[in-house]
């Protein structure tokens, strides 16, 4: 055995293979597990909050855990010790030796993995609104859509190595009496440190907007506007001054955005700080901030229409968010 992070949080120890299946469906998701119970020797321990929960989890026997899609959640599995081969229902393959491969489990595809005998992961379970709303505030515009990870995570790579070692890091924390687990901002500031991590060692379509590499020339003039846009959401913009920026008439900044972006520049700003009110109200205290507070700081003051609005980008109401 590698190590048992997170001993004082276990979930289940058990030799039982129902009684297994149930305490990973409780922490992580439904699924079938197919293994031999006469060696199996399965332990799980999990800590979570509204972000997101990491787990340590051995079946200390050959198994198979088949899943559906998760829908709201990505998974990903760091492998300590052992190794597993997974399968996703696009055909994607991956195997994971210890130390050197990763999965991430899209929220959209269904996945079955089978287990060494010795195999021991880490593994996080993020809610996709926390890991969308991340990237948007990192990118500095909104993400409506599921990050496509490629099935593997190479963990041999810098990026990689920060990304395993930013995750045992926050598990020996939760261990550690006095750690982050008594201190709610230094847990909230490394937990978003290793989503950070995740969408830079991971590949996905937002990878080369992340490390700066978008293609510009697509943007052309939009360049800098959009660039000034994402910088100062909550100051007062409008399509004189963004045009202004551009060195155009408002018309054809008008008719820029309509080619490149489909839609205009005063709907794209507000797509940008309704991506900002859900980031702020991910992180928020829900018993000490009011929705209204947030909605305001970033210049949406009719109430209704706001959270018109938000639905009609997130699917949920503002309120549905902040206490999530």
């Amino acid at each position: 055995m590698y190590r048992e992070y997170l001993g004082a949080d276990q979930v289940m120890a058990t030799r039982s293979l129902e009684e297994a299946r149930d305490a990973v469906t409780r922490v992580y998701l439904p699924h079938d597990l197919v293994g031999a119970s006469e060696t199996l020797d399965m332990r799980l321990n999990a800590v979570s909050d509204q972000v997101l929960t990491l787990g340590y989890l051995t079946y200390q026997a050959e198994t198979e855990l088949r899943m559906p899609a998760a829908q709201q959640w990505y998974h990903v599995n760091l492998q300590m010790t052992g190794e597993t081969w997974a399968r996703r229902h696009d055909g994607g393959t991956e195997h994971t030796p210890a130390g050197a491969r990763g999965l991430v489990l899209n929220p959209e595809q269904a996945n079955t993995v089978r287990w060494s005998p010795d195999a021991e992961q880490l593994i996080l379970k993020v809610s996709r609104g926390a890991l969308e709303s991340h990237l948007s505030s990192l990118l500095g515009r909104p993400v409506t859509e599921v990050v496509d990870f490629d099935f593997g995570l190479d963990l041999t790579t810098p990026a990689g190595q920060t990304l395993l070692r930013s995750v045992q890091f926050l598990a020996l924390e939760l261990d550690r009496p006095g750690g982050v687990r008594d201190l709610p901002l230094a847990r909230r500031q490394l937990e978003s440190y290793v989503l950070t991590a995740l969408l830079q060692a991971g590949r996905h379509q937002y990878t080369d907007a992340l490390h700066g590499r978008e293609d510009s020339v697509r943007l052309g003039r939009l360049a800098p506007v959009i660039r000034h846009i994402e910088e100062h959401a909550d100051t007062e913009l409008t399509p004189e001054s963004l045009a202004r920026i551009a060195c155009v008439s408002v018309r054809t900044l008008h008719a820029a955005f309509a080619d490149q972006l489909g839609e205009t520049p005063m709907a794209y700003v507000r797509r940008i700080r309704l991506g900002r009110v859900r980031s702020d109200l991910l992180h928020a205290d829900a018993q000490r901030t009011r929705v209204t507070d947030i909605a305001m700081r970033w210049g949406f003051f009719h109430q209704s229409r706001f959270a018109q609005q938000y639905r009609e980008q997130f699917g949920e109401l503002p309120s549905v968010t902040l206490h999530s």
